[in-house]
């Protein structure tokens, strides 16, 4: 079984959160959540965005960044609207984490610095300061699993009273 793990550095908001979770539960992605964090994990906006998938989410909690380094080894790509390599340019392997910062903020630039071969960033206007976190974390799963094709994921919709 492929494995995919999403990490969110330091969430502020619990709407965001919520939706991350419903995606890493449909996509079958494991979840990281980095403290400090803008709420706390029985908000009920957090629980209400995850709807009832949180049976369906495999999820772990740290204290920092530094925590959370000392217990994953593998291969980390760290998404920022400050990188320079795009998204769909880095080839995915099995058991890779998609890094993601605070809203407000992003990752902290001394990490992008360190890793820059490992930054990617989804294209956008210049205009427009950022996307929304969720949004772009749910562009980053999406795009590795379209490279992985969808492994264990059904493909095929179904009507209700019809069939294809």
């Amino acid at each position: 079984m492929a494995e995919l793990n999403i990490v969110m550095v330091e969430p502020q908001i619990p709407q965001n959160t919520g939706n991350v979770a419903r995606t890493c539960a449909a996509t079958n992605a494991r979840l990281h959540l980095v403290e400090p964090m803008g709420f706390k994990i029985d908000d009920k906006k957090l629980k209400r965005a995850g709807l009832d998938y949180w049976n369906l989410l495999d999820i772990s909690y740290y204290k920092n960044l530094e925590e959370f380094f000392e217990k994953n080894k593998g291969n980390f790509y760290y998404f920022s609207t400050k990188a320079v390599n795009k998204h769909t340019d880095i080839k995915y392997p099995d058991k890779c984490y998609l890094v993601f910062g605070k809203e407000t903020a992003g990752l902290p630039e001394d990490l992008l610095h360190n890793n820059k071969d490992n930054c990617v960033r989804i294209p956008m206007t210049n205009d427009a300061r950022s996307l929304n976190l969720s949004n772009s974390i749910a562009i980053g799963t999406y795009e590795v699993l379209r490279q992985w094709e969808y492994p264990e994921l059904e493909s095929k919709g179904k009507l209700r009273n019809y069939s294809w």
